[in-house]
C-alpha cells in the first residue's frame, strides 16, 4: 500500500520552522498505520542538546480538551447538568445574579462573559491586550509562586464582565476552566487533576501525560524560550515554572504520540460518548486570545480549509512553550506539532505583532501535515 506520508516533504517543512528562528521543534504525524516523526533544532540553546520526537513537553490549552471531555463524562453519569446554573454547584465562587445565569455550557464553550485572570494575576500585564504597555518582570517574579485557583477566579469573577452571560461571540478566558476544575472537585469528591488523571489520561492509556507535581517537567523534555515580543532579548528559559497558575485550564505535559493517542480515541467515542462528543463538536464563535474570531465547541475547536476535510483538536502556550495537536473527523490524519519560544513577534509602533518568518513555515508544516 502506497504510504501517504511524504517523509521527504515533512523533513523539510520541519526544518523550514527551525531556519525560520525556532529553536527547536518536534512533531508526530499519522495517517492510518503509517506514523511519521521529526525533530528539528535544539532543545538548549547554550549547550546544543537536540531536540528529540519522544521529549515531553508542557502543552497549555491543549489541556482544556482533556478538562471539558471529564465534565461531560460527569453530564453522562448525571452529577453535572451541562446547562444548569454554576451558582448551583458553586454559589460562594459566581454568586448571586451570575450565578443564576452562567450555565456550566457557557463555561466550557467561553461564552460566559467572565474575564481572564492572568492581567490581575500578573501585574506587568495589567495592560494586556494593549501588548506594548505590558511587560515581561511579573512573568520572572512568579516562577515558583503557588496559586490558589479560588483567588484566581475571584480575580475573573471580581473583574468587569467582558459580555453578556450566553452572548456571542464569546471571550476565551482561563478563568471558565478554573471554575470547571473546581466543579469537578466538588461533584467527585476528587481534585480535577487527580480525577482526570484516572478517567481521561489513564482511560486513554497515555503513558507519559500528566499533571506536574511541582515546577519541573519529569522526563526528557526541551528548554521553553519565552520572548514577550522582543521585551526579552535574549529569549529567557521558562521550563522551570509552577503551573498552578493555569491549573486545570492549561497544566499538562504530554508527547506529542500521547496528543495523537487522546485526539483519535476522543474522536472514536472512546473517551466520552458519541453524543457527548456531538456536543464537544457545537461550536459559537469565540475571540481568542490572539484577538481573531474562532468557532468553539465544548473544549474543541475545527480546522477547516477550502476544499479540505475538517479536523478537531486545539492549541495550546504557555510561557516559551507551544503545541497544536488536530485529528481528521475521521481520525485517520492526525498532527501534532511542540515548539520551544513563544511570542517570537515583534511589535510595530501602534504595538501589533509584526509577521515573522516563523508564522510562514509553521503554517506551511501544518499545511503538510494535514494535508499531504
Amino acid at each position: 500500500m502506497k504510504n501517504p506520508l511524504d517523509r521527504p516533504a515533512l523533513d523539510a517543512a520541519l526544518d523550514e520552522v527551525h531556519r525560520a528562528g525556532m529553536p527547536g521543534l518536534f512533531a508526530e504525524v499519522r495517517d492510518g498505520d503509517h506514523v511519521w516523526r521529526g525533530a528539528a533544532g535544539v532543545a538548549d540553546v547554550v549547550t546544543g542538546r537536540p531536540v528529540t520526537a519522544d521529549m515531553r513537553h508542557r502543552v497549555g490549552s491543549v489541556t482544556k480538551t482533556f478538562t471539558a471531555a471529564a465534565v461531560l463524562q460527569q453530564v453522562e453519569c448525571g452529577r453535572i447538568g451541562l446547562d444548569t446554573p454554576i451558582g448551583r454547584y458553586l454559589p460562594e465562587l459566581v454568586p448571586g445574579e451570575r450565578g443564576d445565569a452562567i450555565t456550566v455550557r457557557m463555561l466550557v464553550n467561553h461564552t460566559s462573559g467572565l474575564a481572564e485572570y492572568l492581567p490581575y494575576a500578573y501585574p506587568s500585564l495589567k495592560a494586556y491586550p494593549v501588548l506594548a504597555d505590558t511587560g515581561p518582570e511579573s512573568l520572572e517574579d512568579t516562577r515558583l509562586t503557588r496559586f490558589d485557583p479560588v483567588a484566581l477566579i475571584g480575580m475573573g469573577v471580581t473583574a468587569p464582565a467582558v459580555g453578556a452571560p450566553g452572548g456571542t461571540p464569546g471571550v476565551y478566558s482561563n478563568t471558565n476552566y478554573l471554575l470547571l476544575g473546581e466543579l469537578l472537585a466538588r461533584v467527585t469528591g476528587s481534585t480535577a487533576e487527580r480525577y482526570i488523571t484516572r478517567n481521561v489520561i489513564e482511560r486513554a492509556g497515555l503513558r507519559n501525560t500528566g499533571f506536574p507535581a511541582g515546577p519541573y517537567v519529569d522526563g526528557p523534555h526541551s528548554r521553553l524560550y519565552e520572548a514577550w515580543f522582543g521585551m526579552i532579548d535574549p529569549p529567557r528559559d521558562h521550563s522551570v515554572h509552577d503551573m498552578s497558575w493555569v491549573g486545570p485550564a492549561a497544566a499538562l505535559i504530554s508527547t506529542v504520540t500521547d496528543l495523537n493517542r487522546f485526539f483519535g480515541m476522543l474522536l472514536a467515542g472512546k473517551i466520552v460518548a458519541p453524543s457527548s462528543l456531538a456536543q464537544m463538536q457545537r461550536t459559537v464563535p469565540v475571540v481568542s486570545q490572539e484577538g481573531t474570531t474562532i468557532d468553539y465547541g465544548l473544549g474543541l475547536h475545527p480546522l477547516d480549509a477550502p476544499g479540505q476535510e475538517t479536523f478537531w483538536g486545539h492549541g495550546g502556550t504557555v510561557w516559551g512553550g507551544g503545541t497544536l495537536a488536530m485529528t481528521r473527523a475521521d481520525g485517520k490524519r492526525q498532527m501534532s506539532v511542540a515548539v520551544n519560544l513563544q511570542r517570537w513577534n515583534g511589535l510595530d509602533p501602534s504595538g501589533r505583532p509584526q509577521p515573522h518568518p516563523i508564522d510562514e513555515a509553521l503554517a506551511a508544516l501544518y499545511r503538510v501535515a494535514l494535508y499531504g
